[in-house]
């Protein structure tokens, strides 16, 4: 976004007397990071109120600050935009910019694997084109504004994540953002105490389509039965998955130290690599091989960049310790769904012959919350050495397995403590460890003592 204050403010259908020609490049809410040029939005919290604020960004360079209207005591000799709402201004401002753009608009939901989806997405497109994509978890309806009006002018795809935890939420964005391509990356439990089911999670993560545009594509988890209603009418719908009736099939997976080594059939028949681990994260690079095939890169092309994918800290994301102790660190977050397939993964791998497992809370489960925990057990592959269990609803599970399992096993409450102990005096050059939890539990910090040099 590069726009003079007078291009702002008829986006916003306001007038200015003065200013005009200041030129504006990409807003900023926060003074901390506020760049030179970019127009300082204003948002008032429940602890913070940004108007405090609007003078110091002027000072550090701000181009110009939005008000709105109903605060009191605007300061005077300052470029300010007159605004009744200053979210609603965001938002107007992205609209008004996204139509602008010649650039085509990927657009990613689902209850897991988003960051991954858009991470394998933008690094198969991005040695050819110039991508741009959603940056930390900038996905909502705050988020999303700030991320197209960081976009540059001239960008050729730009990937970006939806995120919701209510109805009605992607649909709003998807209609912000008119996507060229959607991708639902799956149906989870994430939401479920807002959503109340499965079914009316798949429906919320399907109004991204709401906003899709006529000749868009529509990629799609074609494993999940939930979609399928939704589907049936659409025309441009690509099923990807491990099913056999996928139109892009994975047919064969190797874990190596490296990555992941897979074949896939349908669409096209070809192997690739990733240097990611997870039978999950192999399914989340499918719509970037369909997405890549849609533009026109031919099957080598997309070979050699998914081989050099870079992914998001915290994802199947392999860490070893001096020791030679691999870890899997894949503590950015965790839902029954995801945690499912960390542990059949675990089970399958043969990278090392001892294998343990850190696990975290699961998180926002609503109602059912217990009784996800508990079903971990019969989930958990055998063979284990050990099982360490970290945060007040992970005692479900060790109750679950304390009569039954026999390896190590151990639970604390809130102290990392005595876990990293265990693990520092019983890991071996051949131990491999899954570590996973939801965000909350930054089961991170289990690793980061185990693996520092020193």
């Amino acid at each position: 976004m590069n726009k003079s204050v007078q291009q702002v403010a008829d986006w916003l259908g306001i007038e200015t007397q003065q200013w005009k020609d200041i030129r504006i490049k990409g807003v900023s809410i926060n003074t901390r990071t506020l760049k030179p040029g970019e127009l300082f939005i204003p948002f008032r919290g429940e602890h913070v109120n940004g108007h405090r604020f609007v003078r110091q960004a002027i000072e550090l360079g701000a181009g110009a600050s939005l008000w709105q209207r109903d605060e009191p005591d605007p300061p005077q000799g300052l470029p300010l935009l007159f605004v009744d709402d200053c979210e609603k201004a965001l938002q107007q401002m992205a609209r008004a910019y996204r139509q602008e753009l010649k650039g085509t608009i990927v657009g990613i939901t689902g209850s897991n694997g988003k960051t991954s989806t858009k991470d394998l997405v933008a690094s198969v497109l991005a040695p050819y084109f110039k991508v741009e994509k959603t940056q930390g978890n900038l996905n909502n309806q705050l988020g999303l504004p700030l991320t197209i009006l960081s976009l540059d002018e001239e960008v050729e795809f730009a990937i970006l994540e939806m995120g919701m935890s209510a109805f009605g939420e992607i649909e709003f964005l998807s209609e912000l953002a008119r996507p060229d391509y959607a991708i639902i990356t799956n149906i989870g439990e994430a939401h479920m105490q807002d959503l109340g089911s499965r079914e009316g999670i798949a429906r919320a993560k399907f109004e991204i389509t709401a906003g899709l545009s006529r000749q868009g594509k529509l990629f799609y988890d074609g494993d999940e039965p939930l979609l399928q209603p939704y589907v049936e009418n659409w025309t441009q719908a690509v099923s990807f998955g491990f099913g056999d009736d996928n139109e892009l099939t994975i047919t064969s997976v190797e874990a190596t130290e490296n990555g992941s080594e897979f074949s896939v059939s349908g669409v096209i028949d070809a192997a690739f690599t990733i240097p990611v681990l997870g039978r999950h994260q192999i399914k989340n690079a499918l719509p970037a091989i369909l997405l890549a095939l849609d533009t026109g890169l031919e099957e080598e092309d997309i070979r050699r960049a998914l081989k050099k994918a870079t992914l998001t800290d915290m994802r199947m994301q392999p860490v070893r310790a001096e020791n030679g102790t691999v870890f899997i660190n894949d503590a950015y977050n965790a839902a029954p769904t995801s945690m499912k397939a960390a542990l059949q993964f675990l089970g399958e791998i043969k990278m090392k012959p001892e294998k343990w497992v850190v696990l975290g809370d699961m998180l926002e489960l609503g109602e059912q919350e217990r009784a996800y925990h508990e079903e971990l057990a019969s989930q958990l592959p055998e063979g284990l050495r050990g099982v360490l269990l970290y945060g007040p609803r992970m005692k479900w599970l060790h109750d679950e397995l304390k009569e039954t399992f026999n390896g190590e096993l151990m639970w604390s409450e809130e102290d990392l403590e005595p876990l990293i102990g265990k693990l520092e005096s019983d890991l071996s050059p051949d131990s491999l460890v899954l570590v996973k939890g939801s965000r909350g539990m930054e089961l991170e910090r289990i690793i980061e003592p185990l693996t520092a040099s020193k």
